[in-house]
């Protein structure tokens, strides 16, 4: 069984200014999250959220001790959130398993002990999105499946962004510490996300684009609103966003994305919006 964990540093809104494609890539961008038989865990020092996958095919992987965290046991001073993208699978919380289908998630409280992913049907197997953030409490484990998400539909077919926010773990679904966690769909013909724009100086947060085509991208726009970039992302890429930066994208086809936030607060409302006008 393979463990790797990859280590990003905060970047700045100067530094960003000045970076190139490829550096904001580095900075920014999480390519290669699922590979079969593998967990890929990535350390951010934004609020020191943990994104990864795990991708189980032919034998159960477990995540114990992340030597990054500095704890003996991973959830030891930690939360997690799991959302699985792909055929239906097994997570193994301490002695307890729970059956995860596609786009159903599980909360798993601090002190919880080991993590086990296992797949049902290596033809079609799990693909596990992993969320952690520093815990304070023990919250309970939950199971939350696609109907127990809380919905919100916003946005209009003239605006191209009609959509159904999904929260998954959020304080009307299930307690947790700091992790806000949710799936965001789109209706046929709609393809912008997070416009008009915000930032949330608050609260990080990371977005992981899913369900493409081999040939859709999605040009994520990023950057203070008075100086944006943008990253093109394909399938699977996942885009750490800095409580300075704007966090928007727009797709050639048809796709879905995982927000996930950890900072100061649980309000999901908690966001300064950027005036079209002021966006550069």
């Amino acid at each position: 069984m393979t463990i790797s964990v990859s280590t990003r540093q905060v970047v700045g809104p100067a530094d960003a200014a000045r970076r190139d494609t490829q550096g904001l890539r580095a900075g920014f961008v999480i390519e290669g999250i699922f590979r079969p038989d593998e967990i890929n865990l990535t350390y951010s020092h934004l609020d020191r959220m943990i994104v990864g996958g795990v991708a189980p095919v032919n034998e159960k992987l477990v995540i114990d001790s992340v030597a990054e965290t500095g704890t003996e046991h991973f959830l030891d001073r930690r939360e997690v959130a799991v959302v699985n993208i792909g055929g239906s699978g097994v997570v193994t919380v301490g002695s307890r398993n729970h059956s995860l289908g596609f786009q159903e998630a599980i909360y798993i409280g601090m002190g919880e002990g080991a993590l086990g992913f296992a797949t049902d049907d290596p033809a079609a197997p799990a693909l596990f999105y992993l969320l952690s953030a520093p815990a304070h409490r023990a919250c309970p484990t939950v199971h939350i499946s696609r109907d127990m998400a809380r919905k919100v539909h916003l946005g209009s077919a003239e605006e191209s962004n009609a959509r159904t926010i999904n929260q998954y773990v959020h304080p009307d679904v299930c307690e947790s510490c700091q992790l806000l966690v949710g799936l965001t769909m789109f209706e046929p013909g709609s393809v912008w996300n997070t416009m008009p724009a915000h930032v949330h100086d608050r609260r990080m947060e990371v977005y992981l684009y899913f369900g493409m085509q081999e040939s859709t991208r999605v040009f994520h726009f990023m950057g203070e609103p008075s100086e944006t970039r943008h990253v093109v992302l394909k399938n699977h890429d996942a885009v750490l966003s800095p409580g300075w930066s704007i966090h928007s994208g727009a797709g050639t086809g048809r796709y879905a994305f995982i927000w996930a936030m950890a900072g100061d607060n649980m309000s999901f409302t908690d966001m300064d919006k950027v005036p079209m006008e002021t966006l550069r």
